[in-house]
């Protein structure tokens, strides 16, 4: 018995080997006219193997593309299409650079660090304050993905200053929002869990009330 890993390896799988006997055969037909017709029906073969390709506009030339790789290029047709190359078939795609350089809290983000830098460059105006709020705020529903158990407010003020070494504080009376009404609108929390304690045990009050007044 034969088994796939002692044969020849495939270029692309997606249409199995029997495709890639067919294009074995073709390739030994002498006449270039009935070696063409061969290849497409070998095309048409290919598209109902893997019918999902036809869900893309140029199906048909990125078949031949594909019937000219499954070859190893050396299926000599009258393609209907570019012929692709096989320096652009086997080119690979630059290494892709990713952004270096230390993150002060990573539980922030880098984009929240950007905006802190940002916003410390403005002048002193009611503008830069609200923004500064609002950074503030953002720390907050940052800080509550990674940690919402135990939430400390005067350490994400004191984080803000570091973070603009000095350059942004939040106001004597600014108030963070509270940890659960974040969560919940964030989805990280239900109705029930986001209503205060006090909130919840009057009603629980009430539905006793009720269920005595029935009884």
């Amino acid at each position: 018995m034969e088994y796939n890993t002692q044969r020849e390896q495939l270029t692309i799988s997606d249409y199995g080997r029997n495709v890639y006997k067919l294009i074995q055969q073709a390739m030994r037909i002498p006449d270039r006219a009935r070696r063409t017709k061969a290849a497409a029906n070998i095309v048409e073969v290919m598209a109902r193997v893997n019918p999902k390709c036809r869900e893309q506009a140029d199906y048909k030339h990125r078949l031949w593309d594909h019937l000219l790789m499954l070859s190893d290029w050396q299926l000599d047709v009258d393609c209907p299409y570019p012929v692709v190359r096989r320096e652009e078939a086997t080119f690979h795609p630059h290494r892709l650079q990713y952004p270096t350089g230390r993150i002060r809290f990573p539980h922030y983000g880098r984009s929240m660090q950007r905006m802190v830098e940002r916003v410390a460059e403005m002048p002193d105006t009611i503008e830069k304050e609200n923004l500064t709020a609002m950074i503030a705020g953002g720390m907050k529903r940052s800080y509550l993905v990674w940690n919402r158990d135990a939430v400390n407010n005067d350490l994400i003020r004191d984080q803000l200053e570091q973070l603009s070494h000095g350059r942004l504080k939040l106001a004597p009376e600014f108030k963070f929002r509270e940890s659960r009404d974040i969560l919940y609108q964030m989805g990280m929390l239900g109705k029930a869990q986001a209503q205060p304690q006090q909130q919840q045990r009057k009603k629980k009050k009430k539905k006793k009330k009720k269920k005595s007044a029935q009884a």
